[in-house]
């Protein structure tokens, strides 16, 4: 199966092609664009398939990022991936940027548990553990940093993700403390994801931060 692969969840804006009967990443682009993934994304894209030899009949699935992370990239990978899978009649799955990060996490440390802890800013954090074979322990969540420090003083297992240093003294100097992840391990979770979960839609724990004003409107004359 040919995976095309999505991720717009945060500042980088990247694509791979995944063979998954070969378990290999044929290809990828992108880079870390801060903003404009609607502008670049395309031609991300395009690069990753043409350098991998495919073509888009040749894709069987897509994959995408569904945060949390930026609320607009969010909205731009996923309208992508549906649209590109509507288009080929393929399926499209989502990957949480927690799953992400965790499974690159126990790449590099297989048989432990993963705590996976986002920086959410405002004192809080996006939080999920992960099993050893990568299942949910525990469902995606936003805590307050005190509180988080308290329900998660008991871990024994991997901490990754931008709040390590929050809730450990002694990360692990291999595994990341950033919240970038990493596109190959996109498409891999994509393409062992069931695609019976439905369409990839925006994972969101916390609101957009513009508010409607409906209500303070001024009337006109």
């Amino acid at each position: 199966m040919i995976v095309l692969a999505i991720d717009t969840a945060g500042t980088g804006c990247f694509a791979a092609v995944y063979d998954s009967a070969a378990e290999t990443v044929l290809a990828s682009a992108g880079a870390d664009i801060g903003r404009g993934h609607a502008e670049q994304l395309m031609a991300f894209i395009d690069q990753a398939l043409t350098e991998s030899g495919k073509a888009l009949a040749d894709v069987s699935r897509v994959a995408v990022t569904i945060g949390p992370g930026s609320f607009t990239g969010i909205r731009v990978g996923v309208a992508a991936a549906r649209g590109f899978a509507l288009a080929l009649s393929v399926p499209s799955v989502g990957v949480s940027t927690l799953a992400s990060l965790a499974g690159s996490a126990s790449k590099k440390h297989p048989g432990l548990p993963v705590l996976v802890a986002m920086d959410a800013k405002r004192d809080e954090l996006y939080c999920q553990i992960f099993e050893a074979d990568g299942s949910p322990r525990t469902e995606a969540q936003i805590v307050e940093l005190d509180e988080a420090k308290r329900i998660f003083a008991d871990f024994h297992g991997i901490i990754c993700g931008s709040a390590t240093r929050h809730l450990t003294d002694t990360p692990l100097r291999d595994v990341a403390e950033v919240d970038a992840v990493d596109i190959g391990t996109v498409a891999r979770l994509g393409a062992a994801a069931d695609p019976a979960q439905g369409k990839p839609s925006p994972l969101y724990l916390r609101g957009p931060d513009v508010k409607s004003q409906a209500g303070f409107a001024v009337s006109r004359a």
